[in-house]
Parts: C-alpha cells; sequence; structure tokens
C-alpha cells in the first residue's frame, strides 16, 4: 500500500540522537560522515569550498562522527577537515591514522583510532599492544578496525580482553543489499564482543541509487568506481534487488538511496552507516533517511530477494538450516545472534 505522500513524517531519529559506539562512552551520530570526498585529487570528491558546505550542513544538524584517513586524496581530506573543526573539536569525533594525521588536522588527539585493513604481517598481539600504547599516550581515546578479517577481530580482542589493553570498539565492514557476507562472520563477532558496526558501501557503489538500467553504458576504464558497478551489471540477482528497492521507494515516496540506508540501519549491530556525499543535495537526500523506518514486511521482502543461496552461502554456515533435524526444534538462541536466527529460520530468540 502506498503512503500519503501528504501525511506528516514522523522523524524516528535525527543525527543528535547520539548512540553509544560497542561497548564504549563514545556517543556518536547515527550516521557517519565519510570524508572520502573532500578533495578531487582522487577523480571522487568535491572542491574545499563544496565539501564545506557538506560539513557545514551535517555539522548543523547535530553530526558529531567523521570518518577520514591519511590517504584520501593524498592528505586532502585531513586538512579540508582539519580546517573545517578547528573551533569545534570538542563538539565531533573523528577516525583517522595517527601523528602525521594529527598535525594535518591541528590536533593533539582523536577519538578513534582506526586499523584500515588487515595486511597478514604484524603479529595481532604487536598490533594491540601498539594501539594499547597510543591510547595510554592520551593521543588516542578508543581503537577500532576496518576490513579485517573476523578470526583476526576476534583474537584482537581476545588478547586485548586477557592482557587488561584497550579493545576495538567498533568495526568498519562493506555491507549492502548487493554484499551480506558481513553477517556470516563478523555480524555474529561483533555481537559477541560488544563491537560497533560502521557499515560502509551501503549503495553498492551506486548502484542502488536506482539511476542505472540494463541498457545504461559504463566506462570501465573511467575509474575504480565503474568498474565496481560494471561488476554488479553482470548478476541477474542484482537487478531483481534493485527492482525491489525502487518499488518500495515509491510505495513509501521515498528515494531508493534512502530505502537503501534505512534497511542497513535496521540490521542487528549497526550503530553509524558510513555515508559519502559530494554536494549539500546528496548529503540531504542520505540525512532523509532518518525521518521514517520501513515496516517489518518491507524488511522481509529487501531481506528476501537479497538472501544469499547456494554457493554464496559458505561452510559451516551452510549446515545452519539443518540444526533443526540434528539439535532440536525451537532451540533457544541468545538475542545477540538474531542475524543468524532470522536467516535460517533457526530456533528461537531470547
Amino acid at each position: 500500500m502506498a503512503q500519503d505522500s501528504t501525511s506528516p513524517v514522523k522523524t524516528t531519529k535525527a543525527l543528535d540522537d547520539y548512540v553509544l559506539l560497542g561497548r564504549s562512552g563514545l556517543r556518536v551520530s547515527p550516521l557517519c560522515l565519510g570524508a572520502m570526498t573532500f578533495g578531487e585529487s582522487w577523480g571522487l570528491g568535491a572542491t574545499k569550498e563544496e565539501s564545506k558546505k557538506v560539513f557545514d550542513l551535517y555539522y548543523e544538524k547535530g553530526g558529531n562522527f567523521f570518518d577520514t584517513s591519511c590517504n584520501y586524496n593524498f592528505g586532502d581530506s585531513e586538512r579540508f577537515l582539519g580546517d573545517y573543526v578547528s573551533d569545534k573539536r570538542s563538539d565531533v569525533s573523528l577516525v583517522e591514522n595517527l601523528d602525521e594525521s594529527l598535525k594535518r588536522l591541528n590536533m593533539s588527539y582523536v577519538d578513534i583510532l582506526y586499523v584500515h585493513i588487515f595486511e597478514y604481517r604484524t603479529p595481532i598481539e604487536e598490533m594491540m599492544r601498539s594501539l594499547d600504547d597510543v591510547v595510554r599516550s592520551g593521543k588516542v581515546l578508543y581503537v577500532a578496525a576496518s576490513d579485517i578479517p573476523s578470526w583476526a577481530f576476534t583474537r584482537g580482542n581476545t588478547i586485548a580482553e586477557l592482557r587488561g589493553w584497550s579493545p576495538f570498539i567498533g568495526l568498519q565492514a562493506r555491507y549492502n543489499l548487493l554484499d551480506r557476507t558481513s553477517e556470516f562472520d563478523l555480524q555474529p563477532a561483533c555481537a559477541e564482543l560488544g563491537a560497533g558496526i560502521i557499515p560502509w558501501g551501503i549503495i553498492a557503489d551506486g548502484f542502488l541509487t536506482g539511476k542505472y538500467t540494463k541498457e545504461s553504458t559504463i566506462d570501465v576504464k573511467s575509474g575504480y568506481r565503474n568498474q565496481a558497478i560494471a561488476g554488479h551489471f553482470k548478476h541477474e540477482q542484482n537487478w531483481k534487488i534493485l527492482d525491489e528497492v525502487v518499488a518500495i521507494s515509491k510505495e513509501i515516496n521515498r528515494s531508493p538511496v534512502q530505502v537503501s540506508l534505512n534497511w542497513i540501519q535496521q540490521k542487528p549491530g549497526v550503530t553509524s552507516p558510513l555515508i559519502g556525499a559530494r554536494t549539500v543535495s546528496q548529503l540531504e537526500e542520505n540525512l532523509k533517511s532518518l525521518e521514517f523506518k520501513l515496516t517489518p514486511e518491507q524488511m522481509k521482502r529487501l531481506d528476501d530477494v537479497s538472501q544469499p543461496t547456494g554457493r554464496e552461502v559458505p561452510f559451516p554456515y551452510s549446515m545452519t538450516d539443518s540444526f533443526d533435524v540434528f539439535i532440536g526444534k525451537n532451540m533457544q538462541v541468545p538475542n545477540k545472534f538474531a542475524s543468524i536466527v532470522n536467516t535460517y529460520n533457526y530456533g528461537r530468540l531470547f
């Protein structure tokens, strides 16, 4: 049933409806603003002036959670963001690398330091000890991880717990309607460890904006994003997912971007989806995803059409749908593992 477009919109969340990240005491906005688009060196972003407009709108709405890196646009992202927050430091949370980043940002500390990509060379105990050292130095309040295997994330936090070091309080991971692989290992790991999830890539490189059709022409030589979108074109299931997103967006008078964002906001363990915007209008569209809540029926439609099947389900999760037969029906499962229970229709939550 279509929603009456003239009925008043009840805002369910706002950027200043702060949430705690994992088991920490860090209060952050329900949407995190990614600053990879601050700067034009990579060909994906905006000028300093346009980026400032995006920052100002997010900040004026109560936003306090920003994500940057020493690599983004060869340091321009940090330099721009440092200028923007220079007189607002006590009001915002930042995510970045450290010493050189602190210089570019003109700050003495950051709230969260991310280990950005696990590279399989540094021993995990050495990594966790080093992270604890920077927390004790006062340059960092909390540590988190991005793009890391669940076994490394879990081992890191287990070592930290046993030795009294600072654990990871959050995890950034690719997570969207086209790619739900995080639900198999990373999401349950975060549930067990009490870590918050900050998903990125929510609109699948732009595929879920609804602006593409099967007849669209993509220049794969023009950059990474176009190459990624062209890859999404190859799978018929992705078009079925997009059709459902577009159908729901028309029913409720919302954009496909807002539907995709709202879906991810309701997934277990998600704290603050990471959004990116080159323009003020893009940011405004993203923020409107906080103004409504998809119904359980709409969530189920999206869950069903995007459900990983067959070879997409890795072992041992490919056995989970047989648990009722081998272990017993209606087994009680802790609520923190809702993603497993709901995915495989196994047991009941308590």
